[in-house]
């Protein structure tokens, strides 16, 4: 699966994933962003969650995309990003939708 088809998918779902989980898929980064994926790889999935987000709707999402996406889903939350790295992981993302 290239990512092109990851992006495609990621926002045929999107209403989906807000309906159900109380988060927005904001982006890609990774291994498939760079190029890098193997046979194996997961994909890194940047999301934001709502406050009323929970732990259930992590694990939720992340099952869903998976079934989706057809392997396996690293879901990341925006807020939870360690600082050491942030700013790296932003940068090489690939938005699913223009920032403003």
């Amino acid at each position: 699966m290239r990512k092109e088809e990851i992006i495609k998918i990621l926002k045929e779902v999107n209403g989906e994933v807000q309906q159900k989980y109380n988060a927005r898929v904001e982006g890609i980064f990774g291994s498939f962003v760079r190029g890098e994926e193997k046979a194996g790889s997961d994909v890194d999935v940047l999301v934001a969650f709502e406050k009323s987000a929970n732990l259930l709707d992590l694990v939720g999402l992340s099952l869903f995309l998976e079934e989706r996406l057809h392997r396996s889903v690293d879901v990341v939350p925006h807020d939870s990003i360690r600082k050491e790295i942030r700013d790296d992981i932003l940068k090489e993302a690939i938005y699913l939708y223009m920032q403003t």
